[in-house]
């Protein structure tokens, strides 16, 4: 039997630490440089969301931003919530069992971004992001609600999605499902772009990819 999904997190030290490790090691992997990237958490007063424009190094467990998920007003004395809050917390209203959401800006994912090319079934672990491809969100002015509604009609029937000349987004179930679907997701555009340098890839077709998902099943990978 799977593990069953946790439900939102606590707002406590532990987990405020356990996202400003996330984004350590979103760094350390080179999914993400600067302060670009952003993550955020459900918990039961709302969303805890990384804070805009510090560095990781020196993020604090104290300066995480709690934003209600109602549309009421940020709690005073708080710091700046990321410049993209509006996507998180629109991903988390539409998808109430997804628990983290991970934005960031990995080097492949952004080359296929500015083309505007999705990651199409070269790799049956494309279908660990819910479909046959990894489908490109439509481009908006960052932080806008135009973006936010285009990345969620992207994220439809998705658990990641590329934005055009902007970076990739993804959503999990618990903290540690989304930081590594960001990371394979990265991996996987590396892997196209670089089948695409070389020649033609030799795609999946949709029989194909529906046996895979049917063994992600069995396997414990749920898309």
């Amino acid at each position: 039997m799977p593990d069953p999904l946790p439900g939102p997190y606590c707002d406590n030290t532990a987990t405020r630490q356990s996202i400003i490790d996330a984004c350590l090691a979103m760094q350390a992997s080179g999914v993400n440089q600067g302060v670009s990237g952003n993550i955020s958490l459900r918990t039961t007063d709302g969303m805890l969301i990384t804070p805009s424009g510090v560095d990781y190094e020196k993020m604090r467990p104290d300066m995480l931003v709690l934003l209600p998920l109602d549309g009421s007003r940020l709690r005073r004395g708080q710091m700046k919530p990321s410049s993209e809050w509006q996507f998180h917390r629109d991903i988390l209203l539409a998808k109430p069992t997804e628990m983290a959401v991970v934005h960031a800006h990995p080097v492949f994912c952004t080359a296929l971004a500015m083309n505007h090319q999705p990651i199409p079934a070269c790799h049956y672990m494309v279908a660990a992001f819910g479909g046959d491809d990894v489908p490109v969100a439509g481009y908006a002015l960052f932080g806008s609600q135009e973006l936010s509604d285009l990345v969620l009609l992207a994220l439809r029937s998705r658990s990641a999605c590329l934005m055009a000349n902007h970076g990739a987004v993804v959503t999990g179930d618990s903290l540690e499902r989304a930081l590594w679907r960001m990371i394979e997701l990265e991996t996987l555009a590396k892997g196209y772009v670089t089948s695409l340098s070389i020649g033609s890839p030799k795609l999946l077709n949709s029989e194909q990819m529906a046996e895979v998902k049917q063994a992600f099943a069995g396997y414990g990978l749920k898309p």
